[in-house]
């Protein structure tokens, strides 16, 4: 993302993972660690998807460490994809080895908020979670874990109001039973094309808010 990414390689149960970590800006010292997961491998999904690294951006811009990898079988990351399963067991090799501990963010676009929102549901009793950003929650094609209560004030849910790959409805049927709020960006697609400014400011907003 810029002169100061630093490129990691990472151990998780199929080998190894590829990973990229942005420190926060100025050189001051973090407030914790984001780490942030991709769309769908098998649709050409990885940690420099526009948006994923939209997500990175804003975490660096408010004082965090950004960390986004390549999923099992995506880049140089080893293994095959496994349906969202093997790629929960990634999620979770990587926060243990970049974020064992102290302050942890977790964000996620599209199949990756999917994942993301399992380790959630995980972690959340045993860790300190500060912040949750859920972007074009894939809520249509998986089953997407629902966000403690208790992390709702911590949760930022954005989708697009035209997003054709998954369906606004769909995201709302989700949402709708736990009560948990969801930012719908105007005319919005999927992928935020000419949109991701907005996308990054949202981000920025929630987490200063925070």
């Amino acid at each position: 993302m810029n002169s100061r990414t630093e490129k990691l390689q990472l151990q998780g149960a199929a080998g190894v993972i590829e990973a990229l970590r942005d420190p926060a800006a100025d050189g001051t010292p973090a407030l914790g660690v984001a780490v942030i997961t991709h769309p769908h491998p098998l649709f050409g999904g990885t940690m420099d998807n526009k948006v994923v690294q939209t997500l990175a951006r804003a975490f660096v811009a408010c004082g965090w460490t950004a960390v986004r990898f390549n999923f099992r079988g995506v880049g140089a990351s080893e293994g095959v994809h496994d349906e969202g399963r093997g790629e929960y067991e990634d999620l979770l090799s990587v926060i243990d080895q970049v974020a064992h501990d102290g302050p942890l963010a977790i964000a996620g676009f599209s199949f990756g908020a999917f994942v993301a929102s399992r380790a959630i549901e995980k972690l959340s009793a045993s860790r300190d979670i500060r912040h949750i950003v859920l972007v074009g929650t894939a809520a249509a094609r998986f089953s997407v874990a629902a966000v403690p209560q208790n992390w709702h004030e911590r949760t930022l849910v954005v989708h697009g109001e035209q997003d054709d790959t998954v369906p606004l409805a769909a995201v709302m049927d989700w949402a709708r039973p736990q009560t948990l709020p969801v930012t719908v960006v105007p005319g919005g697609g999927h992928f935020f094309h000419g949109q991701l400014p907005l996308l990054k400011s949202l981000v920025v907003r929630h987490l200063r808010a925070g």
